[in-house]
């Protein structure tokens, strides 16, 4: 019987061990800063807090906090000039307008047709943003501001709901207020002299077809499971649940990244969580909570590049504090947002087995 080589190391508890050591290391280190974005904090910090500050002052603090969500806009194209964020900024406010508007409609067709509209919303997002290379942050956003219209728009028996027009109404001003911010910059003359890109430029074809198409299909597969897993706990956090398991599809079909940011964002949530209580039972005025989300906002804006889970502990608390204008706050809410993270992440990671293979090109005849 031969003896045993003690140099040989069997192949599956090498990889494991690499893997683990991987991940750990990446809860612990920041990644690489790709360029300065105080900036583009600023903006997007801009963009929140004044139209909440605004409303809250004129006695509208519930529909102000709401109107944070059109500062999502700014959040897409940073890596364009100022005079192209011109153009970009509109047609992405345009589109999350246009899915705000779609969840308001389902909502007042009912559960089914949210459910549904949800699954579609996701995966024509992900087709749009993948196959043209739109970049972070992905379909995330047209995803939750679908969900989160048809959530504050639908009467139940613990809220009636918001007026449809008055919110769709709001949602508009706050993205053209978030056009403007980003529009700003391009006045400086160094910027006026640099002409912009073509759209086509701006957005090519996803040069890499298979890759684009991997990633819409696991977007679709988290959609339709993580919906009918809703069904099991309260239909009403769908958009959640696939939102959270599409942040973790990110715009890379890597398997190692989805499982470090399905992690991440399992983490990064749960103490996002504890972050929002500490605020929660704190009694501020809406102006002063539009100051609390405009600072959450520059904080993940400067830190979601370098470290996802420490930009999750931010998020989390300006998402709830969002949510908790539509009529729930407290233990009960963060509980059930940190239950439909760790569901979604864990649907997200598993979407990473799918594999859509290139096309096979037919041999001549």
């Amino acid at each position: 019987m031969p003896a045993a080589d003690p140099a040989a190391d069997p192949v599956p508890e090498s990889w494991w061990r690499r893997e683990a050591g991987e991940l750990g290391r990446s809860l612990t280190r920041f990644g690489p800063a790709p360029g300065p974005r105080w900036h583009l904090g600023l903006q997007a910090a801009t963009a929140m807090a004044v139209p909440v500050v605004a409303l809250s002052a004129i006695g509208y603090e519930s529909i102000g906090l709401l109107a944070a969500t059109g500062a999502f806009a700014t959040l897409y194209g940073g890596r364009f000039t100022p005079r192209e964020r011109i153009v970009v900024v509109p047609i992405v406010a345009a589109l999350l307008w246009a899915c705000a508007a779609a969840g308001v409609l389902a909502a007042v067709l009912g559960p089914v047709v949210v459910a549904a509209g949800l699954v579609v919303v996701a995966v024509a997002a992900s087709a749009l943003v993948f196959g043209l290379s739109v970049g972070p942050p992905g379909p995330l956003f047209p995803v939750l501001i679908y969900g989160l219209s048809a959530h504050v728009t639908a009467p139940t028996a613990s809220h009636r709901g918001l007026d449809p027009g008055l919110y769709l109404a709001v949602l508009a001003a706050s993205l053209a207020f978030a056009w403007v911010v980003t529009a700003i910059p391009a006045l400086r003359s160094k910027h006026r002299r640099t002409p912009p890109r073509p759209l086509s430029a701006l957005f090519p074809r996803a040069h890499r077809e298979t890759e684009a198409r991997t990633l819409v299909v696991r977007a679709a597969a988290v959609a339709i499971v993580g919906t009918a897993a809703s069904l099991v706990v309260d239909p009403e956090r769908a958009y959640w649940i696939v939102g959270a398991g599409i942040a973790v599809l990110g715009v890379s079909t890597s398997r190692r990244v989805a499982l470090s940011r399905g992690i991440h964002r399992a983490l990064g949530t749960a103490v996002g969580a504890g972050v929002y209580l500490a605020i929660a039972f704190v009694p501020l005025p809406g102006i002063v909570l539009g100051v609390v989300l405009g600072a959450l906002q520059f904080v993940v804006e400067l830190v979601v590049v370098r470290h996802y889970a420490l930009a999750l502990l931010f998020i989390t608390p300006l998402v709830l504090l969002i949510l908790g204008a539509a009529g729930g706050s407290g233990p009960e809410l963060a509980i059930e947002r940190v239950v439909d993270t760790a569901v979604g992440a864990a649907l997200g990671t598993l979407s990473s087995l799918i594999v859509v293979r290139g096309r096979t090109p037919r041999a001549a005849a």
